[in-house]
Formats: structure tokens, C-alpha cells, sequence
């Protein structure tokens, strides 16, 4: 979700948000308009995303995610950025999107795995194994991580 690398820096947030929009063949004008409010940059969001800070950029990157309705969001470790507000509303939003939407998620936070997930894959020697229960999947993990390298 939201990789602020694929920004173009000397665009704007907002040509930037219709470049993608464009690209994944939504309604550009209400992508802008979701991300403008959402992301909360103000007149930042109409100034080249070179003069963004890296929290600027994570902040318009999880807008513009978040205004495309995918049906399925690859994530790797869900940082909400900015201030506990912000957080909030990134929490809500994106658990919103997972009514109509799945994901698959990548984290080291055994919190967020609670929080976001209903099975976990364990990847441990080269091999995946799938649990439906994910606190024992989180257990077999831990597990794993004490052990160390095999």
C-alpha cells in the first residue's frame, strides 16, 4: 500500500493523485477530493512532492491507497504516520476497506497481525504453512524467531 516512491517529485500531490487515478481508471476528480481531505496537507498538497517530508509523503501515499477501491491491498508493515488523529483515522479507514476488500499482510508486529488478521502464513526454512488460528500461528512464529537460524 501507498509506496511514496512511485511519486514523481516535481509534480504536486494533487497531479500526482490524478496520474495515478488515471492509471487505475477511476474518477480523478473525487480521488482528488478524498485524498485532499484525507491526507490533510493543505497547501502542501498543490506543491512539488520533493518539498514533502518523508511523513508528508507516507501520509498522501495511504490517501491515495486508500481512495482507489482495490479488491485485495498488499501490505507491508502498516505504519500509520502523524499524529495520533491521523492514526485514527488511518485505523478506521483502512478496516472500513477490509469489509468489501482483502489483503495480504507483511509485519513483524504480532499486534497488527492480531488486529488486522484472520489466518497467517509462516514462512520458516523455505516453507509457508497456513493457520486458521493466529494465535497459533503468532505461538509457531515466536517459536521460530527464539530458535533461531536453522
Amino acid at each position: 500500500m501507498g509506496f511514496a516512491g512511485s511519486f514523481h517529485g516535481e509534480l504536486s500531490g494533487a497531479q500526482n493523485c490524478r496520474f495515478i487515478g488515471r492509471i487505475y481508471g477511476v474518477d480523478t476528480d473525487d480521488l482528488l477530493d478524498f485524498v485532499e481531505d484525507f491526507a490533510g496537507l493543505g497547501v502542501h498538497f498543490h506543491l512539488p512532492i520533493r518539498s514533502y517530508s518523508s511523513g508528508m509523503k507516507s501520509r498522501l501515499a495511504f490517501g491515495v491507497s486508500m481512495g482507489v477501491a482495490f479488491d485485495t491491498y498488499l501490505v507491508d508493515e502498516v505504519t500509520a504516520v502523524g499524529d495520533a488523529n491521523f492514526k485514527q483515522r488511518s485505523d478506521a479507514l483502512f478496516k472500513e476497506r477490509m469489509k468489501t476488500a482483502g489483503a495480504v499482510v507483511v509485519s513483524h508486529s504480532m499486534q497488527q497481525i492480531r488486529n488486522l488478521c484472520d489466518a497467517v502464513v509462516v514462512l520458516e526454512g523455505g516453507q509457508l504453512r497456513f493457520y486458521d488460528d493466529v494465535d497459533q500461528g503468532i505461538e509457531d512464529h515466536n517459536k521460530n524467531m527464539q530458535s533461531g537460524p536453522r
